[in-house]
């Protein structure tokens, strides 16, 4: 290694999130001789390890001469300590970046030009702000139905993909999402399972929710597992909820998550690609789609959730996987809790048939286990509802849950938030509609999901009628600052709760 291209790493001590940023001086002779600035690509190489990074520029003291920092995950990723050497070259020229320009000036992308773009996004060539441009390009319908296949093959082929050897189908759901509290999906795979199915439930955290299933598990027990942890639960208990990202499976999609998230965007043509991707990658024979419609959900007509079925349809079809897509009801919350603990107290509440259980949340699981058994058994939805039912009303269920729960490392007890606010209603009246959209940005204002506690409980959903000064719901929150923040929000914006004139 040559001492004029080497530089000693230091830990910076900054976190950076998932972006990787090295720190070199304004005069360090490796800046001067290849020219490099502020926002330079630049290769580090140490050993057999390379990585992609953007580069800040230093003034004074902060780095003493022949030392370059590293970011946390800068750190991470090239697998190297303070005082170790590194080699620092110029970035290679990421060729796929024109495939990214060709669909920002309308051109329709090839299999191998999405496939080039998603193997450079896997692999951490791309920056932020790359993934951006590609992402704001795809939104909309301005993916054709080719490039949907293409981008869903290509984001499996990019990762590693669970196979059951011992199982002939393999059984999963998913919703699209959009409606605060929604939390079906520990309920339904512990009936399902119970059932006998086998269902390796890989989930995402949140984008723009107030909790994923990910996020909600997290609370009750470890989701981060490794294949073989999933692997072996799954061959013990039939099923799993753990979190996808955690096994790279559809690595691609974490990043792209991860992006979405920050600019607020959920593409259809992504989506898609999302949710078929990470379901083939986890070994998925049959999938069934929950898609909620409602003014204030994801999808806001009956027109555009057939649009999305027929899509979801077709590219199942290219992938040779069964899918059976159901479009319910999205015009209001599901459940008291929104949050990921509040939505873990639901769950709890209706695998353990307590009295005080949403019967909403309750329903609507069982509704789409019955679906599931339905598929797998080959039988009526009616018969296959009785069954799911007397699984969760017999407590079979729960104790599946719970033996899930344990494979995947234990029990945990749910946390309390630090702080609380209970608002109540103005005046008598019925609740006539909620804003789904501004209810689940009132909840992330308070810290969701990042604080687990942090969330709300509905005390009064659509239909209900509530007296004067009649709590409405209660908010939780980890400090004063995010409480405030969030009220302040509620207070000006006085739609989400409608009442009847």
């Amino acid at each position: 290694m040559s001492n004029q291209q080497a530089l000693t790493v230091i830990n910076i001590g900054i976190d950076t999130h998932q972006e990787l940023v090295v720190y070199m001086r304004e005069d360090c002779h490796i800046c001067l001789a290849e020219g490099f600035n502020a926002s330079s690509q630049l290769a580090i190489i140490h050993g057999v390890n390379t990585i992609i990074a953007t580069l800040n520029v230093t003034a004074g003291q902060i780095l003493n001469k022949g030392q370059i920092g590293l970011s946390k995950i800068a750190l991470e990723r090239l697998k190297v300590q303070a005082g170790d050497k590194v080699i620092i070259k110029h970035a290679p020229i990421i060729h796929s970046l024109s495939a990214v320009r060709k669909k920002i000036f309308g051109g329709t992308l090839t299999h191998d030009e999405i496939f080039s773009i998603i193997s450079d996004i896997s692999a951490h060539r791309y920056r932020d702000i790359e993934i951006s441009s590609f992402l704001s390009v795809c939104i909309g319908e301005r993916l054709t139905l080719n490039e949907i296949i293409s981008l869903t093959q290509a984001m499996v082929e990019c990762g590693h993909k669970l196979s059951w050897p011992n199982h002939a189908a393999i059984y999963d759901k998913h919703c699209i999402g959009g409606l605060p509290g929604n939390r079906t999906t520990p309920i339904v795979v512990s009936i399902v399972s119970a059932a006998g199915l086998t269902i390796p439930k890989t989930s995402s955290r949140a984008i723009t929710s107030p909790a994923g299933t990910a996020d909600t598990m997290e609370c009750l027990t470890q989701v981060n597992l490794e294949l073989a942890d999933i692997q072996r639960i799954v061959d013990t208990t039939g099923a799993c909820l753990a979190w996808g990202g955690a096994v790279n499976l559809s690595p691609a999609d974490d990043i792209l998550i991860r992006i979405e998230k920050a600019l607020d965007l959920d593409g259809e043509g992504q989506l898609i690609a999302s949710v078929l991707s990470k379901k083939i990658a986890a070994g998925s024979t049959h999938i069934l789609i929950d898609i909620p419609v409602g003014q204030t959900a994801k999808i806001r007509t009956t027109k555009h959730a057939e649009h999305l079925v027929k899509l979801f349809n077709d590219v199942a079809k290219a992938c040779d996987i069964t899918v059976k897509c159901v479009i319910t009801d999205g015009s209001k919350p599901v459940g008291q809790g929104i949050g990921p603990v509040e939505e873990a107290r639901d769950v709890l509440a209706v695998l353990t048939c307590q009295q005080n259980a949403p019967q909403d949340l309750r329903e609507r699981a069982l509704f789409l286990a019955a679906n599931l058994i339905a598929m797998a058994e080959n039988t009526e939805f009616a018969q296959a509802l009785i069954k799911a039912t007397t699984l969760l009303d017999s407590g079979d269920a729960n104790r599946k849950f719970r033996q899930i729960l344990m494979a995947q490392g234990g029990i945990k007890t749910l946390p309390t938030a630090k702080f609380s606010h209970t608002e109540t209603a103005q005046n008598t009246g019925r609740i006539i509609a909620i804003d789904n959209r501004k209810l689940a940005r009132l909840t992330r204002l308070a810290g969701a999901p990042e604080n687990p506690t942090a969330g709300l409980r509905l005390h009064a959903n659509v239909g209900d009628i509530v007296s004067a000064k009649q709590a409405l719901f209660t908010l939780f929150s980890e400090s004063h600052g995010e409480q405030g923040y969030a009220m302040n929000y509620y207070i000006n914006n006085n739609d989400i709760f409608t009442f009847e004139k």
